[in-house]
């Protein structure tokens, strides 16, 4: 190969990759996931119904996970160089995620360990309701509704006390 081809299709290629569109992650529907959960009522050990359930496990752990996360970091902020104000606020933020759990500010809590299947049939029943009749909907977000309509996180005394 001589050096202006190969150059050329470097370059060929290069082009390709940059006007190719890319999207990061493609969205499941609520239609979709209904395909898989209708399953769980049935056999929740067959591949749909797993699927069904991981995912909303999966929902789950990604919002505890994030929600801490975000928690940390904002005390983490607070920690430097901390007037009488900021060490308040922080102080308030570690007693919600002591009280009400790493979701809080999710708007959902789980408190107490509850069962998965449990929450797995709350978001089953969303779907079966009709939820999930159009492809618009994502997945994410209709169990995200669910999870703050069917665990909503108790008034924080803190709120009404700062009114």
């Amino acid at each position: 190969m001589t050096f202006w081809t190969r150059h050329l299709l470097i370059f060929t290629l290069l082009g390709v990759g940059i006007a190719a569109p890319s999207k990061a992650v493609e969205t499941l529907s609520s239609k979709e996931l209904a395909a898989h959960c209708v399953h769980y009522v049935e056999d929740p050990d067959s591949k749909d119904g797993i699927f069904c359930l991981r995912y909303i496990q999966g929902f789950i752990d990604g919002a505890v996970a994030t929600d801490e996360r975000v928690t940390m970091n904002v005390a983490a902020e607070y920690q430097k160089e901390e007037t009488w104000i900021d060490r308040a606020v922080r102080t308030r933020l570690g007693s919600r995620m002591d009280r009400y759990g790493p979701s809080f500010y999710a708007e959902f809590c789980l408190g107490a360990p509850v069962p998965l299947a449990d929450v797995v049939n709350q978001v089953v029943s969303s779907l079966q309701d009709g939820q999930s009749t159009t492809n618009t909907t994502s997945a994410r977000d209709l169990v995200y509704l669910t999870l703050r309509t069917h665990y909503p996180c108790k008034a924080d005394p803190a709120d009404a006390n700062s009114q």
